[in-house]
């Protein structure tokens, strides 16, 4: 059985001059979870426990070391020093004639929940594994501006703690056809996209991005390895995030809230691609 993603922890909370009360908090489970593919190791990730087969596929995919669904045979945990199935390996079994290129593993071997690109070996290199996006039908401004509320009410796990990141897919009418959280907004974003993998559903064209957070060059590099022609960010993208969207073809949208208070009108900013309405 994987760890649950909150713990319960004591704590001494402390409000303006009252006395020290002892009480306790949920806070977000993160460990590390080691990929193998073929038994060779090629990545440790700090995660949320959880949805680790997800996570291991759509990591994969993203990074350019397998193509598709049929690239895999199988995910199964790797047993552990006591002989048991370990919650923190996992192996990628790949399916007849696939290997590993070893070409594409730019990532340093350990990677934090809060790594960007920092292990890449060149930009050029990332923007060589995965093609440009066609046009497509641009995203409608109203769609956009019902997505946040959406994604806060599949976020169980930030509602108990705060400190998590969220990842959703949506269709073109606002559909949630998948969330997942993590401390790690790429983890979210591998779950998300590992799922659809497994389950047939790639590329995710027409399909909507949502991220919690801000949007890396190592997000939009994700989203476009998985078909999405729009991401959308609660905050605000990087530069490189900005200029890898347009060289990509695809539709970058930052800072998705509320103009003001709650009840107002919802603002965004497009840095790439259009919106319709």
């Amino acid at each position: 059985m994987p760890p649950p993603p909150t713990l319960v922890k004591p704590i001494t909370r402390l409000e303006g001059a009252a006395p020290a009360v002892a009480a306790e908090d949920a806070v977000a489970v993160e460990e590390p979870l080691e990929i193998r593919f073929g038994g060779r190791s090629v990545a440790v990730v700090m995660r949320t426990p959880g949805h680790d087969r997800e996570l291991a596929a759509g990591f994969l995919l993203t990074e350019g070391i397998i193509r598709g669904r049929d690239d895999l045979l199988d995910l199964v945990r790797c047993r552990g020093e006591s002989g048991d199935p370990s919650s923190n390996l996992i192996d990628a079994v790949p399916a007849a004639g696939v290997v590993l290129d070893e070409a594409r593993l730019t990532r340093h071997l350990f990677t934090a929940s809060s790594c960007g690109i920092c292990g890449k070996a060149t930009l050029a290199a990332i923007r060589g594994i995965f093609p440009s996006l066609p046009p497509s039908a641009p995203a409608r401004r109203d769609v956009l501006a019902a997505l946040p509320a959406r994604l806060r009410a599949a976020q169980a796990a930030f509602t108990a703690t705060g400190g998590l990141h969220a990842c959703a897919v949506f269709d073109a009418d606002g559909n949630l056809e998948g969330a997942q959280e993590d401390v790690g907004r790429h983890n979210a974003l591998d779950k998300v996209i590992g799922r659809a993998l497994l389950e047939g559903r790639l590329p995710l064209a027409g399909r909507i991005v949502l991220v919690s957070g801000r949007v890396s060059f190592e997000l939009m590099q994700k989203a476009l390895a998985a078909g999405a022609g729009c991401v959308a960010a609660i905050s605000a993208p990087t530069s490189a995030a900005v200029e890898f969207a347009k060289e990509s073809g695809q539709t970058l949208v930052g800072f998705l809230r509320p103009a003001g208070g709650p009840g107002s009108p919802m603002r965004m900013n497009v840095y790439a691609g259009t919106v319709a309405g």
